[in-house]
């Protein structure tokens, strides 16, 4: 029990340097989407930022999972977290010498996503190193907590920085951040028994080998490609919320409306990191997915900021439930010694649903929807008497869509038997 203890004491201490470098990256994604469209007018330009500081990320997450199998993790951490801030360093600089272009920050952004690839592969990894399967639900909600500061912290706070600085202060508070992280992940780093194997890396074989054990586990990939089919919808809302309410609000009202929204995150979390979930992860799962598809289609529904706030408050508080039974029917199924692959591969996978949303949210809200919903549009007499007509009126129709997709997609998932067998299989054993 002691034992026990002293590791999930370990867990916090590099829980609370991941809930830090949580907020001081939503501040800089805050103030970088604000900053953007102020400049451009357009949901695109958003967009191709979003998708640039996820992209490399991604790509590289298999790679990185192979790096977390044979090297020291915590290191990897550090590393990742520190070499991370060039990219910041660079859009920092650009903007000491003026206002920085487009270009200038996909450059920059996409450089912070090269190193920070080293980070989630390795993370999820130390956390199955630290702790008791019984403790993983736990886990899983205050990892999510933690993420979500970005949405509940950061926004209030990046808010309020820019009514009395600019873009500037925020890079330089999240730069500020990573020395904290870095100290925690020392600190948990001492007492772990180091990852390293010598001899060469060979990464096709090692990359083999966690594709061997994911397929390997009859229902896993049908999981996790369910799982790519959901991150579009979320990358979709992502993507579209801010130019939805910066259309007909300002900076100031969109953190204020994130800081309430990302309060249903907050509960959620709260309660999953005070109970563990022992059974019913699929049934769960699909009834978590489909209550956020109802309040994401109800989220774009109105122009209005209570009812924008009451739905986004919804849809967050279902999104911990959903990724607590994820992280809980993989973790469970996958051999500690290889998990850096297989996260490296499920994220790839998973999140290539990103990728597709990142990719075509902007150009369908900037092209398409927005000018059908316009005064004078194609749909303005129908669809426009029920949504209203305007600039976002057109990003609103995209969100409900993605919404009812993701609907859907909840309501098949208790039908497809290999991702129920999962759950009866119970943890890991070799």
């Amino acid at each position: 029990m002691k034992q026990t203890d002293s590791s999930f004491r370990k867990f916090l201490t590099l829980w609370a340097g991941d809930f830090i470098s949580s907020v001081g990256s939503g501040l800089t994604s805050f103030g970088l989407g604000v900053y953007i469209f102020q400049q451009t007018g357009k949901a695109s330009y958003m967009a191709l930022v979003t998708l640039l500081a996820f992209l490399p990320s991604l790509l590289l997450s298999v790679p990185a999972g192979v790096l977390a199998d044979r090297y020291d993790r915590r290191i990897l951490m550090v590393l990742g977290d520190s070499l991370s801030a060039a990219g910041l360093l660079f859009i920092l600089a650009c903007l000491m010498n003026g206002e920085a272009q487009v270009w200038q920050i996909c450059v920059g952004v996409t450089i912070s996503s090269v190193f920070t690839s080293l980070l989630e592969p390795a993370y999820k990894a130390t956390i199955t190193d630290l702790l008791r399967p019984e403790q993983y639900s736990r886990a899983s909600g205050m990892v999510q907590l933690a993420g979500s500061a970005k949405y509940l912290i950061s926004p209030v706070l990046a808010g309020f920085l820019l009514g009395i600085a600019d873009i500037r202060l925020l890079l330089l508070l999240d730069m500020g951040t990573f020395f904290v992280t870095v100290v925690t992940t020392l600190a948990v780093r001492r007492g772990i028994e180091s990852r390293v194997s010598g001899g060469r890396i060979s990464f096709l074989p090692e990359i083999k080998e966690g594709w061997k054990a994911l397929t390997g586990r009859t229902g896993m990939p049908a999981l996790v490609f369910m799982g790519a089919l959901i991150t579009f919808c979320l990358g979709m809302i992502q993507t579209l919320a801010s130019p939805m309410v910066l259309s007909f609000a300002d900076s100031t009202s969109l953190g204020t409306l994130m800081t309430v929204i990302a309060f249903g995150m907050l509960v959620s979390s709260m309660i999953l990191g005070g109970f563990s979930i022992e059974k019913g992860y699929v049934r769960l799962l699909s009834a978590s997915l489909f209550g956020a598809g109802i309040f994401m289609a109800l989220f774009g529904l109105r122009e209005n900021m209570v009812w924008i706030g009451a739905a986004g408050f919804c849809f967050f508080a279902m999104l911990p439930f959903a990724n607590t039974c994820l992280d809980c029917l993989i973790r469970g199924n996958i051999d500690n010694k290889i998990q850096g692959r297989v996260w490296g591969l499920v994220g790839l996978i998973s999140q290539l649903g990103y990728v597709a949303a990142y990719a075509v949210s902007g150009v369908l809200a900037d092209y398409l929807m927005t000018p059908l919903l316009l005064p004078g549009g194609k749909l303005a007499g129908s669809v426009g008497k029920i949504l209203g007509t305007g600039d976002g009126r057109g990003i609103g129709l995209l969100i409900i869509l993605s919404g009812l997709l993701l609907c859907v997609t909840a309501a098949l998932l208790p039908g497809i038997k290999s991702i129920r067998l999962l759950e009866n299989r119970g943890v890991y054993e070799s």
